[in-house]
């Protein structure tokens, strides 16, 4: 069963302290920022109100931690330039910690080929998308698998170079 729409959003009201996102897509198909992406392309400046993250400031403010590690690989598509000179920029200053590993730098060996979600360290969903790139919805995984995906993200944060320091290099 894949979780999606309210029930999603509802695991990020039901964090306690800590959540950990793997991110491994060159291309995210979402609604909420098509005009954003054309703007992008387009040459034009990003909208103001990309400059902070609300949501994710209310996360920080309550006392919890968003990390992220993003896998990619150089030259950098489109998307990724989008989502790494406007869609990161608001999360970053809102308080999450975004990490980067370029694979055209280094290979991390054993690191998954898809996104994953980690809450408090206790509970993973691994993300599953379309053909067309748009998220389909979360899956839960066994309690089985929670050490491999703990080490998938330690294993991840150890090696990646932190977002400032890998975009403006």
């Amino acid at each position: 069963m894949l979780l999606a729409g309210d029930e999603f959003n509802r695991l990020f009201q039901q964090f306690e302290s800590s959540a950990f996102k793997m991110e491994t897509r060159d291309r995210y198909n979402v609604d909420g920022e098509r005009d954003e992406f054309r703007a992008f392309l387009d040459g034009k400046e990003m909208p103001e109100d990309w400059e902070d993250s609300p949501w994710v400031r209310s996360m920080i403010e309550a006392g919890k931690t968003l990390q992220r590690v993003h896998i990619l690989r150089s030259p950098l598509t489109d998307y990724l330039r989008f989502e790494l000179g406007w869609g990161y920029v608001g999360n970053l200053r809102a308080g999450e910690d975004i990490r980067i590993i370029d694979l055209a730098d280094r290979n991390i060996a054993g690191l998954p080929d898809h996104d994953f979600w980690l809450f408090d360290d206790a509970k993973v969903y691994r993300m599953h998308y379309g053909d067309d790139d748009e998220f389909l919805g979360a899956e839960p995984l066994s309690q089985d698998s929670l050490e491999k995906y703990r080490a998938y993200r330690d294993t991840s944060w150890e090696n990646a170079t932190p977002y400032s320091e890998y975009w403006h290099a």
